[in-house]
C-alpha cells in the first residue's frame, strides 16, 4: 500500500487536464509514443470533436522513482464543465490527493474553485500546478497571488508545468509520490470496495470501477452488493493501463474493475458498497449525495415503434451516467416519449447525442423547463417540472420558481456588459469583488429558467471567451409566471407550452407565433397558429393553405360555374381541416430554444 497513489486531475474546463494526461500516460510508458493520440483517454467521439472531457476516465501509471522503488500511480482524468460535477464528485471519492490545474494565462476561474472546495470536503491532499507557461502571455507571477487570495493555497509549493511541451513532467511525477499520502485501510479486513462507476457490457453485463477500501477481491470470490444483498460470483477482474488488464486479485487502496454476471442493470449503483458474501463488513460506505436535476425535456422518438428501444437505451446509458433522471410521460402532440431531468443544457446535449449515436435513434426534444413549486388554492404544494401539468389558473395560489447563486469570474473591462446582461435576466446583485485589474468577482441571484438556454453563449461572447461561470442552487422565491398555451387549429400543443413572466408572456406569444408561421409547412388546409394564456387568445397568425386551380379547365362560359367548382372546394377544405394532421418539425422547438435565449 505504501508505493500506491490514488490521485484526480481537477481543473477549469480548457486548462489542459487531458493534454497532462497524454504526457503522465507518454512519460511512465503506460502508451507507446507511437500510439499516442491527443486526447487519449477522451473514449468517446463528442469528446474529441468538442475537445472537452464528458466521462471521468481512470488509469493505471507504473512509475519508477530515483530511489529505486516503482510506484503505482492510480490516475483518473475528470471533466471541468459545471455540467459534470457528479463526476468529478464520484472521482474524488476514490482519490487521496488531486492535481488543482490552473491556466497560467487565464488564472484562477469558477469552475477551478467549485473543484478546489469539493477536494477540501472530501479531505484530498490538493497539488497546484501552473500550466502552459510556455504561452507568451503566461501570468505566472499574477497566477500565483490570484491562487494566494482567491483559492487560499500557498502559491510557494506551485508546481509549474507546461503540458504540450512536456516541461516540469518529470518533477510533478516525484512531487505526486512525495506529498499525496498513500490510502489507509486494513488489508485484514472483510472486503469493503466503492463502486464509483460503471458501464454496460453486452456480453458481461454491468461492468463495475471500484475501489478496494479494506480487504481484498479475488476472482471467483462470492460478493454481496448491500443495498440490495443480492449475490454474484465474480467472473473477471483487473485494471485499466489503459487498456483492461486481467489480474487475480485487487488488493486494499488499488482501483480496477470487476464482471460478476449483473445482467439486471437496476442492481448496480453508484457508490453502493461491494462486501464477501461468506465474510460481510459490518458497515457500508457513505453514500455519494443525490444529485437534484435542474434541467427537465422530454425525448421522444421519431418513429413510436422506437419506444421500447429508447426505454433500453436510456437504462443502458444511466449506467454509464447516473446524474439523469427519466421516466415515462404521454404527450397528445408527441406520443409516448420520456421526461427526463439534467444538470444542465450541456448535459442534456451530450445525452441527446449519445443515444443517436451509440444507439441509433432519432429523438425530438421539447423546450427545457425548470421544476417549480406550486401552491393551489387547496393548500396542496406540488412540484411541477411539465407546463401540461400546471394547473388551471383558478386552482392557482402562487408559483415559485428555483433560484441559483451564480459566480462570474471576469476581467474589469466587462463588468459593465455583464452587469446589464444580469439585470435583463432578472437577476439581484449580491456582491462585486475586484481582486485586481485583470480579475473582477460578481455574485448575483438569478433565476435558473432564465440561464439554462443561451446564458452562458451571451457570457462568452461579452466577454470574447474570458468569462467563466459556476452556480449553485440556492432557494425557491415567489414570481409572477404564466403558462403561454400554442394553439394549432384549436388543439392546445402540449410539447410547446411554456411557463413565462407575465410581464413578458405578451411579446413571447407574438414572437413565437410568429416563428411558428415560417416554419410548419403549409397543408391543403388553413392552419390557424394562436398564442394563450388560459382561455385568453393574445398572438394569432395563419398558414396559408396550398392552393389547386379547380377553375383552369372553366375557359369562358357563365361565372356561376367557376363559384361552383370554388365552393364545392371550400368545403372539401373545411371537412380536411376537421379531420387533417399538423405535423409540426423539429425546428418549432429549436424557435422556442432560440425565443427564450432572446427574451
Amino acid at each position: 500500500m505504501d508505493t500506491i497513489r490514488n490521485f484526480s486531475i481537477i481543473a477549469h474546463i480548457d486548462h489542459g487536464k487531458s493534454t497532462l494526461s497524454d504526457r503522465l500516460l507518454e512519460y511512465t510508458g503506460a502508451v507507446e509514443s507511437r500510439k499516442l493520440r491527443p486526447q487519449f483517454l477522451d473514449k468517446l467521439d463528442l469528446e474529441r470533436e468538442r475537445g472537452i472531457t464528458i466521462k471521468a476516465q481512470t488509469v493505471r501509471l507504473y512509475y519508477p522513482a530515483e530511489n529505486g522503488t516503482t510506484y503505482i500511480l492510480n490516475l483518473v482524468d475528470t471533466p471541468g464543465h459545471v455540467d459534470f460535477t457528479y463526476e468529478v464528485s464520484r472521482s474524488l471519492a476514490a482519490c487521496e490527493g488531486a492535481l488543482l490545474l490552473v491556466d497560467a494565462s487565464q488564472g484562477v476561474e469558477a469552475q477551478t474553485l467549485a473543484h478546489f472546495y469539493m477536494a477540501l470536503d472530501n479531505n484530498l491532499e490538493v497539488l497546484p500546478v501552473l500550466n502552459k507557461i510556455d504561452l507568451p502571455n503566461a501570468d505566472i507571477a499574477r497566477v500565483k497571488r490570484e491562487l494566494e487570495e482567491i483559492v487560499g493555497l500557498k502559491s510557494d509549493d506551485a508546481l509549474l508545468v507546461s503540458a504540450k511541451e512536456g516541461l516540469g513532467i518529470k518533477e510533478l511525477l516525484a512531487c505526486i509520490v512525495e506529498r499525496i499520502p498513500p490510502p489507509l485501510g486494513d488489508p485484514e479486513a472483510p472486503l469493503k470496495a466503492l463502486i464509483f462507476d460503471s458501464w454496460y457490457d453486452s456480453y458481461q453485463g454491468a461492468v463495475v470501477l471500484v475501489r478496494i477500501v479494506d480487504g481484498m477481491m479475488r476472482k471467483g470470490m462470492q460478493i454481496q452488493v448491500m443495498s440490495s444483498g443480492k449475490v454474484f460470483e465474480v467472473s473477471q477482474m483487473g485494471y485499466l493501463s489503459p487498456e483492461m488488464v486481467e489480474t487475480e486479485q485487487l488488493r486494499t487502496g488499488e482501483i480496477g474493475f470487476a464482471m460478476a454476471g449483473m445482467k439486471d442493470i437496476a442492481e448496480v449503483k453508484i457508490g453502493d458498497t461491494i462486501t464477501d458474501a461468506a465474510r460481510p463488513t459490518a458497515s457500508s460506505l457513505p453514500r455519494f449525495n443525490p444529485l437534484q436535476p435542474m434541467v427537465f425535456c422530454g425525448f421522444y422518438p421519431i418513429d413510436s415503434g422506437d419506444y421500447e428501444k429508447v426505454r433500453e437505451a436510456l437504462e443502458k446509458l444511466h449506467l454509464n451516467d447516473s446524474s439523469f433522471s427519466y421516466e415515462p410521460e404521454v404527450s397528445h402532440a408527441l406520443g409516448f416519449g420520456f421526461r427526463c431531468g439534467f444538470l444542465g443544457l450541456l448535459h442534456m446535449e451530450i445525452i441527446k447525442e449519445r443515444l443517436e449515436r451509440e444507439y441509433q435513434i432519432t429523438l425530438v426534444i421539447t423546450l427545457p423547463t425548470v421544476v417549480y413549486k406550486v401552491t393551489t388554492t387547496d393548500g396542496e404544494v406540488v412540484m411541477v417540472d411539465n407546463p401540461v401539468e400546471l394547473p388551471p389558473p383558478h386552482c392557482l395560489s402562487q408559483i415559485e420558481e428555483p433560484y441559483v447563486l451564480a459566480s462570474l469570474h471576469l476581467p474589469g473591462e466587462y463588468v459593465g456588459a455583464i452587469l446589464k446582461l444580469c439585470e435583463e435576466r432578472r437577476g439581484t446583485q449580491r456582491k462585486i469583488e475586484y481582486h485586481s485589474a485583470q480579475r473582477v468577482v460578481i455574485t448575483y441571484e438569478l433565476p435558473l429558467s432564465e440561464i439554462i438556454i443561451d446564458f452562458h453563449d451571451r457570457l462568452k461572447s461579452l466577454t470574447r471567451g474570458y468569462a467563466s461561470l459556476d452556480y449553485e442552487f440556492l432557494h425557491f422565491k415567489l414570481s409572477s409566471l404564466v403558462k403561454l398555451d400554442i394553439l394549432i387549429n384549436g388543439e392546445v400543443i402540449d410539447a410547446l407550452s411554456l411557463i413565462v413572466p407575465q410581464e413578458k408572456a405578451y411579446l413571447q406569444g407574438k414572437e413565437l407565433s410568429s416563428k411558428m408561421r415560417k416554419i410548419i409547412p403549409r397543408q391543403l388546409f388553413e392552419v390557424v397558429i394562436q398564442a394563450a394564456i388560459g382561455s385568453r387568445i393574445i398572438a394569432r397568425e395563419t398558414v396559408k393553405p396550398l392552393r389547386k386551380n379547380v377553375t383552369a379547365k372553366c375557359y369562358g362560359g357563365d361565372i356561376t360555374r367557376k363559384r361552383k367548382l370554388l365552393e364545392k372546394q371550400k368545403e372539401g377544405k373545411k371537412k380536411m381541416k376537421r379531420v387533417g394532421r399538423v405535423d409540426i418539425p423539429q425546428s418549432a422547438f429549436l424557435a422556442l430554444m432560440e425565443l427564450k435565449g432572446k427574451t
